[in-house]
């Protein structure tokens, strides 16, 4: 069979750019078709936009704080389209870098949608056909309403960056980390917030501690939230949405925001017509090594979704083009991903939380909880968390939890000593660096508990 490429991959998002650049400078002829914005979900409409808010919604805390500190600075108004025009700006630099990044490295760049026909043609949306050796699915997932009456009065996380003019008051529904994450932001812009979450606490499969100080945190802050709680039906009354909670409760909001859960992007590429096994949710099936059933087709990111993060997806994508074009099988490494929520406060996680490493083993649990020197002499009474998780048997921290400003960049840092198989002596020997918060990582001496 001839072959018009080494290579096609579908979705041009963080994964499967990384992908097509790599296999091309391998020498590889490589092709990607993508029916959207290059970039994908991470860049266009999530990790980078979403931020560049959290940034934007700091500063009227930081604002006031530096009154505290002696600042004559008085307060002022956001004014949302300033934002938006330059995120928007931003958001076009960064498209157009992943373009130039694939014209450089010599991919062959389709702004179409495509599908299969078979394990090696790949049919785009003007009914071109192109032969590839290899395919690999990149597609990532989108956010999905829950399905109930007037869902289509509400908006997703997709519309948020869109949005005309900020609104007076919103219902976030949801409690996982877009949702939380969201409602930090807005409330930080001056929205008001009501968050429904129809669990027992946000951030479910999270260590309990510190989802329990977020949540507290965001409560302290002025985020209405109500668990247990969750929607029955939506109806427009005039320019607003009348919600009926599941609590007997009625309540206008100006807008209504699910954050209820992503669906793979696998719909209308007849991938199962070809014999691609796809999960219950539309999620592509794949090995270790990402090979799909059809062993021409491999897939990587969210559409298999397995880790949804934007740096796993690269990480995959970088396995795939070790295995398959440079003779060198490698399965990706999904053990001790650090992890950010960019919640307010901030929160980062490596590692097994206290309850799911007491199930695997008997522990010990040190952690401490504090008002930051910063916040504290601005006369705020929030609190952070530092929290290791301990292996009794053989010293090893199998779990290390954040919640306080910049976390997620002392998570970054942490992971790298507990993918290491550090142990709490290892810690111990650090020299703390003072006055820090994140010292006393290296400074708690006696467990809190253990079991």
């Amino acid at each position: 069979m001839t072959f018009d490429f080494d290579l096609f991959v579908i979705g041009g998002g963080s994964g499967g750019v990384r992908a097509a650049r790599v296999a091309a400078q391998e020498g590889a002829r490589v092709a990607l078709a993508e029916e959207d914005r290059y970039g994908g979900t991470c860049v266009i409409r999530g990790c980078v936009p979403k931020k560049l808010m959290v940034f934007a919604s700091e500063y009227a805390g930081m604002v006031e704080d530096a009154k505290a500190y002696g600042w004559d600075i008085q307060p002022g108004r956001f004014h949302w389209q300033d934002f938006r025009t330059k995120l928007y700006a931003e958001l076009d630099r960064l498209e157009n870098v992943y373009r130039g990044l694939l014209k450089n490295s010599g991919v062959q760049s389709y702004d179409q949608r495509a599908r299969l026909s078979d394990a090696h043609t790949v049919v785009l949306e003007d009914g071109t056909k192109k032969k590839a050796k290899h395919i690999l699915l990149a597609t990532g997932g989108r956010p999905v309403k829950p399905g109930m009456p007037g869902e289509e009065f509400g908006i997703t996380s997709n519309d948020i960056f869109h949005l005309d003019e900020l609104p007076g008051s919103i219902l976030i529904v949801g409690g996982g980390y877009i949702a939380c994450e969201f409602a930090g932001i807005l409330n930080g812009m001056g929205v008001d917030v009501t968050q429904y979450y129809r669990g027992a606490q946000i951030l479910r499969g999270f260590d309990d501690e510190a989802r329990g100080l977020v949540s507290d945190e965001m409560c302290q802050r002025g985020v209405k939230l109500h668990l247990g709680t969750n929607i029955v039906e939506m109806k427009k009354e005039g320019d607003k949405i009348r919600v009926l909670a599941t609590n007997g409760e009625e309540s206008l909001f100006d807008q209504v925001l699910f954050a209820t859960g992503r669906a793979p992007n696998s719909d209308d590429m007849d991938l199962e017509e070809i014999g691609v096994t796809l999960g219950r949710k539309g999620e592509v099936l794949v090995d270790d090594y990402g090979q799909t059933t059809v062993p021409s087709v491999y897939a990587v990111g969210d559409v298999t979704d397995r880790v949804n993060l934007t740096p796993v997806a690269i990480r995959e994508g970088m396995a795939f083009v070790e295995t398959v074009f440079k003779g060198n099988p490698t399965k990706p490494d999904h053990a001790l991903i650090p992890t950010a929520i960019f919640t307010q406060p901030e929160m980062g996680t490596v590692g097994l939380s206290e309850e799911d490493a007491r199930e695997q083993e008997p522990i010990e649990v040190y952690a401490t909880s504090f008002k930051p020197m910063q916040q504290s002499f601005a006369g705020r009474s929030e609190r952070v968390l530092m929290k290791l998780v301990v292996s009794q048997k053989n010293r090893k921290v199998l779990g290390c939890h954040i919640v306080a400003p910049g976390a997620g960049e002392m998570i970054q840092l942490a992971g790298i000593a507990v993918k290491m198989g550090a142990t709490k002596e290892d810690f111990d020997r650090t020299v703390a660096v003072h006055p820090t918060m994140s010292e006393e990582l290296v400074t708690m001496k006696t467990p809190v508990r253990t079991g």
